[in-house]
């Protein structure tokens, strides 16, 4: 298995339904992503925090979303800060144990 997990974490600097009303046009984009298996959206509304759980076909699907327009439109967003994005590999074995969705 070559399927990679990205986790991207930031702060918005608008309101809860700002940010919602903001990223909702994007969810189509993100189903059009090549590679993409799946995207769970996160919200820590208390602390304007925000961002995305992904799981990618392979790391040429990772590199290529990270290098491509749609991320930078996210990371370059003048109401989001202090990005945090971080790859893993899936440990498969225990992950089926526990009903990941791998």
């Amino acid at each position: 298995m070559s399927e990679i997990l990205l986790q991207v974490n930031f702060d918005f600097s608008v309101s809860k339904e700002e940010y919602q009303k903001a990223v909702a046009p994007l969810a189509d984009k993100f189903a059009e992503l090549p590679g993409l298996r799946w995207k769970v959206w996160i919200l820590n509304s208390e602390n304007s925090e925000a961002g995305g759980i992904y799981m990618f076909e392979n790391q040429a699907s990772v590199d290529e979303y990270l290098a491509g327009p749609l991320a930078k439109i996210v990371t370059t967003h003048p109401a989001l800060s202090n990005f945090s994005i971080k790859q893993f590999a899936i440990m498969e074995d225990v992950t089926k144990i526990t009903r990941g969705p791998i």
